[in-house]
């Protein structure tokens, strides 16, 4: 897959079948649009591409509104690459451009620069000043311009009943398995590991500290999980807090990952940590062997949950 990061900088080696969106979550829903990018353009003769914008629209148009993302903008290209996209644009998105006029944006971006054969986009779908062009006139720029519409219908999205939202709630709410049945795969937080305060050694669970550096990423509801990591090639399985640590009387949210039959330095690596299954809240426990207790219990249910997946 090609990446540009912005319109300007993209050329037309060959006509192009484009869907355009935010695809935040890059969900089962939008792998249906991506899958019928591909599909066209290898029956036209066609170069695929998915036109997204950075950061998200909302966050530029609604000022002071904190929105948290399902991606980081890798994330994201790392999935539609996986599907098979020739072409990602992600044009970095603000005021001026959002000014652009629905025809200018089809004459100059569509026409003009992508090349485009044909498009392929939800029914809902606005563009343009103020986003006033739906896709009745997305068609009748198609009459004008020689290109094809293809209107994904509200009941072919409605079947999926999925939406970004829906994902994000559900995080929120702790609820990973009904993420992760939208998504098509594990919800999963990148992230570097930094050194914490080494608490966990000294109770025979030591942790890797995740420090997330994009602060728009959604980390999913306090509590303990089972997670799956590719670590040198090796799929390792452990059990991750995402809290405040309110035995030892932290302070602010943590992320640390005890993982199962590994000891090895990840001091400043970057890993990938896919939530499986939540255990449980995050607890305040009267002492440490409390705690300890506890982790034990966590433990025994990770390995049952581990041994259910084989």
């Amino acid at each position: 897959m090609k990446i540009v990061h912005s319109i300007p900088s993209f050329v037309a080696e060959k006509p192009t079948i484009v869907t355009i969106g935010t695809f935040d979550g890059v969900h089962l829903g939008h792998q249906k649009i991506i899958a019928q990018i591909t599909a066209a353009a290898k029956d036209k003769d066609c170069d695929s591409l998915v036109l997204t914008f950075f950061p998200h629209p909302r966050m530029v148009l609604q000022e002071g509104t904190e929105m948290k993302q399902l991606n980081t903008i890798e994330e994201k290209t790392a999935l539609l690459e996986q599907l098979g996209v020739d072409h990602l644009v992600i044009h970095p998105f603000d005021k001026a451009f959002s000014r652009m006029t629905a025809e200018e944006f089809v004459k100059e971006v569509l026409v003009d620069t992508f090349r485009l054969k044909k498009i392929i986009i939800g029914y809902d779908h606005r563009f343009g000043r103020n986003r006033t062009a739906d896709i009745n006139d997305l068609i009748t720029y198609g009459e004008t311009y020689g290109f094809e519409v293809a209107q994904i219908s509200a009941e072919e999205l409605n079947a999926v009943s999925i939406s970004s939202t829906k994902i994000r709630t559900a995080l929120n709410e702790g609820n990973i398995e009904l993420a992760n049945n939208y998504l098509g795969y594990p919800y999963a937080i990148t992230g570097k590991v930094v050194k914490g305060q080494q608490l966990g050694r000294t109770i025979g669970y030591p942790t890797a500290n995740i420090s997330v550096q994009e602060d728009y990423k959604l980390i999913p509801q306090n509590g303990v999980y089972v997670v799956q990591s590719t670590i040198q090639e090796k799929t390792v399985f452990g059990m991750m807090n995402i809290g405040n640590r309110p035995t030892v009387d932290g302070t602010s949210q943590t992320i640390e990952v005890h993982f199962l039959d590994f000891d090895q330095d990840l001091y400043h690596q970057t890993i990938r940590v896919s939530l499986l299954k939540r255990l449980r809240s995050e607890q305040k426990f009267p002492s440490l062997d409390a705690l300890k207790n506890q982790l034990l219990h966590d433990k025994s249910d990770t390995v049952s949950f581990i041994a259910s997946l084989r």
